[in-house]
């Protein structure tokens, strides 16, 4: 486990999201509320790229009201709504028009961990975040923070001085032509509680 974080540039995330989203294992995200402060370690993602590149990204055919957070500046929230009751968080990568993110889906509650059991009521202490619908909720993210700066106050993110080691492998929950073996674009933290059962054709990296 890295131990040491660093607060990096917004050059830092202005890269390819499959090139970004396992430096982002490890990271530590926090946000803060009315209601009190939660910040998490980042321990799954899963990478999405921009126009006519990736079939299952929300950006894939171009921009649209929903998307158009993901063409611009990196390091910025974009958040959507999914199956009518859940919003996911991502992280924007790249320059402004590449129009790619890093979908958290999963993570380790570090901070604000009382907070994080009264938003999850009922929920083991490894599924606060455990998964990116849960991982929303446990920040205290709502749908409506899409757009914001992650480098600046509610929200601040801490990445890794060193890479963790980390396994890949095919998204989740991705069908036809963006999914399968041949977008290996899903990055984990091996052995960590706050990373989802799904493990098929993964390779470890070290």
């Amino acid at each position: 486990m890295t131990d040491r974080l660093v607060t990096a540039p917004r050059e830092y995330f202005a890269r390819d999201s499959v090139e970004l989203a396992p430096l982002l294992l490890g990271a530590v995200l926090t946000h803060d509320s009315e209601d009190g402060s939660v910040g998490l370690r980042i321990s799954e993602v899963e990478a999405y790229r921009g126009v006519g590149e990736d079939p299952g990204s929300h950006a894939f055919r171009g921009m649209t009201r929903r998307n158009a957070v993901m063409f611009g500046e990196a390091a910025h929230l974009y958040a959507y709504f999914t199956y009518g009751m859940h919003t996911c968080l991502n992280v924007v990568a790249g320059v402004p028009g590449m129009s790619s993110a890093v979908l958290l889906r999963g993570g380790t509650i570090v901070e604000g961990l009382e907070l994080a059991r009264r938003r999850r009521p009922g929920a083991p202490d490894r599924d606060l975040a455990r998964g990116p619908a849960r991982l929303a909720v446990a920040l205290g993210v709502p749908l409506a923070a899409s757009g914001a700066d992650l480098l600046a106050p509610p929200f601040a993110l801490e990445v890794p001085a060193r890479p963790e080691p980390f396994a890949s492998g095919p998204r989740t929950g991705v069908s036809g032509a963006g999914g399968g073996a041949a977008f290996p674009w899903r990055f984990w933290i091996p052995g960590d509680l706050g990373v989802s059962p799904y493990r098929r054709h993964a390779r470890s990296h070290d």
